[in-house]
């Protein structure tokens, strides 16, 4: 490679130009990038409204940040990439690593591709502070628990965060780009403001005001205690080094928490880097002896807990949330999972492709290994035994009810803590779908029976 060719710079899960590990390195090539992005129809068509709108303002912001310099094409990353680094003269083509199953076949692909046109292929950094598959045992074999993982995690330690910045090269005009689509219909639901500079301020902001009491405060629904972070963690707008950069040395409790929240992310995005089909299958495959509901009355179940219409007022305002804002408290997430798999014996898988569906911050690893940990055939060594009571849930974690007044309108009659042990049902608001102490009983019998215990 010469300083003279230019490279691409193709951005997936990275829509960022500061802390950028690909960036920095490809300056080191050249002083000449392209920027691109493929539209791929292979993860457009699975995903939902609010994070096709979010990424598609993600992309815009970027673009902007470029000088209106990013390429964005439709079509089949394969024949897209090769074809952008080739029209150029590339002599190499530049990534973040994608971790997840499709993204790894996809760029195997794309790398033999390439190599087949005698252009280079370099991967350098991952959405991730630790790439996955970097922190394993002494013996080499991968962490299946959480606190040793958090532990070996943190002595794996990672860099600083690279000093990049849209000056760093001079950006190639693209020969070609098609106009971002037209984002899908949201209604009156309102996302996150898009983009880096959104990411930066909402972190600054949290910093500055949220971090004394991210510790009590982020189980707390009815409280702004969480980061808001997720959505732009997901694609990228920023990285979890630049958080844990700024986090380092500090040892209050909320910075601790939030360290282990972001190592929670990192966890799961290994366990599916190792075991690429527990995005669908159950890692602990005794599961798939385990009784469920499938029939008719199961999807009339289903659609009642989608739409917020349970008779139980914690998971109606959770599942409402989701449908009203395209994201949900990750406490009330635990919840509306428990009571879909441990309540109403409902595949869990069910309920992860309807997060998916409706989440701006959908992501898969941590989307999917959430929902099994929940229902019990993930990583956890004992969680079946964990059954969520919703109306204890609502009450230490909305001792006032006004998260559930919020999103359920119905009960917005219904002053403080009654709101979650209603004796009467006001007109509208449905009766409890099932009795929990007989499902509780019910889901600890099924799971006996294929554990032994």
């Amino acid at each position: 490679m010469t300083m003279e060719a230019p490279v691409v710079l193709w951005f997936r899960r990275d829509l960022r130009l500061g802390d950028h590990a690909a960036l920095h390195e490809a300056a080191k090539h050249s002083k000449h990038v392209l920027a691109l992005y493929v539209l791929d129809e292979a993860l457009i068509k699975p995903s939902g409204a609010p994070r096709m709108a979010f990424l598609l303002g993600c992309l815009s912001e970027l673009d902007n940040a470029l000088g209106g310099r990013l390429m964005i094409v439709t079509g089949d990353p394969v024949r897209e990439v090769v074809q952008a680094a080739r029209d150029i003269g590339a002599s190499a083509v530049h990534v973040s690593s994608d971790t997840g199953p499709y993204g790894r076949r996809r760029d195997a692909e794309v790398a033999k591709a390439l190599a087949d046109n005698n252009i280079g292929w370099v991967e350098t950094g991952s959405p991730y502070a630790v790439t996955p598959g970097r922190v394993t045992k002494p013996d080499g074999d991968p962490y299946r628990v959480f606190t040793p993982f958090h532990r070996a995690w943190t002595r794996h330690g990672w860099p600083r965060p690279a000093e990049t910045g849209p000056s760093l090269v001079d950006w190639l005009k693209p020969g070609k780009s098609a106009k971002l689509p037209k984002p899908p219909s949201l209604g009156e639901m309102r996302l996150p403001a898009p983009g880096e500079e959104a990411a930066l301020d909402a972190w600054h902001t949290f910093l500055g005001s949220g971090i004394e009491t991210y510790d009590t405060d982020r189980d707390r629904p009815d409280r702004e205690g969480t980061t808001r972070l997720s959505p732009y963690l997901r694609w990228g707008a920023i990285h979890p080094r630049t958080m844990l950069a700024d986090l380092a040395g500090d040892e209050r409790a909320g910075a601790k928490s939030l360290r282990a929240e972001l190592c929670w992310r990192e966890f799961h995005a290994d366990v599916l880097w190792h075991r690429p089909k527990t995005a669908r299958e159950n890692y602990d495959r005794r599961f798939d002896r385990l009784v469920c509901e499938t029939g008719a009355a199961a999807r009339q179940a289903f659609d009642q807990w989608c739409e917020g219409r349970t008779g139980y007022p914690v998971v109606d305002a959770g599942m409402r949330q989701l449908l009203a804002e395209g994201w949900m408290h990750n406490r009330i997430r635990m919840v509306v999972a428990s009571f879909l798999v441990k309540d109403l014996h409902l595949p869990w898988q069910w309920g992860a492709r309807h997060f998916m569906r409706h989440l701006v911050d959908g992501d898969l690893a941590s989307n999917q290994l959430n929902w099994q940990w929940v229902a019990g055939s993930g990583t956890d060594a004992a969680p079946y035994f964990r059954v969520f009571n919703p109306l204890t849930q609502g009450e230490k974690f909305d001792p006032v009810g006004d998260y559930v007044r919020k999103y359920v309108p119905e009960l917005r009659g219904v002053e403080g803590k009654a709101v979650h042990q209603l004796k009467q049902r006001p007109a509208g608001y449905p009766e409890p779908m099932v009795e929990h102490a007989h499902e509780r009983q019910v889901a600890l019998a099924r799971y006996g029976a294929i554990t032994g215990s």
